[in-house]
């Protein structure tokens, strides 16, 4: 059996999504959560589904090795960032065995890097005047959003959306493409 962590900073509906989906896999289950923000609705989502959660600081992640004692506890062997707003650090990279994944939702190159999350990608993609937009499922390195991308998948930007509207579509998307990404690096 496959381990897979994931790391979540916000409400956790892409971590949520995961457990499900692996809760009764035959090959591969999610065995933590490790979290960053100690008012993230992960937390709640992932108790609910009996999947413990390893909650750190800002600090600790960047300077300790409490985060990597946890996570060597739980030998990942796929490392899921779902909505993890902070730079993985390389010596967890090496502690992951460089098998980290992390869910962007724009057509990376485009709309990646440092502070370009949420409804911040939305609202570029609109205002810049996109024809399509997507999800880009890409390996983790030492640089925001710039690790191979090994899976994308788009959809066509309407006349009509919103940041809202637009949103909504491409978390659809997100809850299609993370688990096949994952099954793929497995």
């Amino acid at each position: 059996m496959k381990n897979i962590v994931i790391f979540a900073s916000g409400s956790g509906t892409n971590a949520l999504n995961l457990i499900r989906y692996f809760a009764n896999h035959s090959a591969a289950r999610v065995v933590a959560v490790f979290c960053n923000n100690p008012a993230a609705g992960v937390i709640l989502k992932a108790q609910a589904e009996n999947i413990p959660v390893v909650l750190f600081s800002n600090e600790e992640l960047t300077s300790g090795n409490s985060v990597d004692e946890e996570l060597q506890r739980y030998q990942p062997d796929v490392t899921v960032l779902a909505g993890f707003l902070r730079l993985f650090p390389a010596r967890l990279l090496a502690v992951c065995n460089n098998n980290v994944i992390n869910i962007h939702p724009a057509l990376l190159p485009k709309y990646g890097g440092k502070g370009m999350y949420g409804d911040r990608v939305h609202r570029a993609v609109i205002e810049n005047k996109e024809t399509e937009h997507g999800v880009t499922v890409h390996r983790v390195n030492e640089e925001y959003d710039k690790g191979e991308i090994l899976l994308q998948k788009s959809i066509p930007v309407l006349h009509s959306d919103t940041p809202e509207s637009l949103a909504r579509r491409i978390h659809a998307l997100e809850y299609e493409i993370l688990p096949m990404a994952v099954e793929m690096v497995l």
